[in-house]
């Protein structure tokens, strides 16, 4: 009897949000949602969203819109950036921005789906430069 591994479906590890005016966005949730919304290390243009919820809950990122139609965006943590972009690819999809590294964290690309939906794919990586 052969055992088949079982995968693990994939999570949403973290989000952002892209505001107009960040300050404007980060005073609304916060007071919405009570989230704490504070300038990310070495980036003084983006914003760490703590959710303050369970560690299974998502924290994210407010940022600078950078067009027009860029929304809010969900991370989806894969074993591997590379072969994830392959897959969009073969089913349809396709890759807004390639694999990119956050130093000492991990890499992400950002992908659209076959309906014209955003998301990206996060591997985490310590080694990540």
């Amino acid at each position: 009897m052969s055992k088949t591994k079982k995968s693990t479906p994939a999570s949403i590890v973290w989000f952002e949000i892209p505001a107009d005016k960040p300050e404007r966005a980060k005073t609304f949730y916060g007071k919405l949602f009570g989230w704490k919304i504070n300038p990310f290390p070495a980036m003084p243009d983006y914003q760490h969203i703590d959710t303050g919820g369970a560690d299974a809950s998502p924290d994210g990122g407010l940022m600078k819109r950078m067009h027009p139609s860029h929304t809010i965006t969900a991370y989806v943590l894969v074993p591997s950036v590379n072969k994830h972009m392959a897959k969009v690819e073969k089913l349809g999809g396709s890759i807004c921005k390639p694999k990119t590294a956050v130093p000492g964290m991990g890499c992400f690309a950002i992908c659209n789906d076959t309906e014209n939906n955003t998301f990206a794919i996060w591997e985490m990586n310590p080694k990540a430069k």
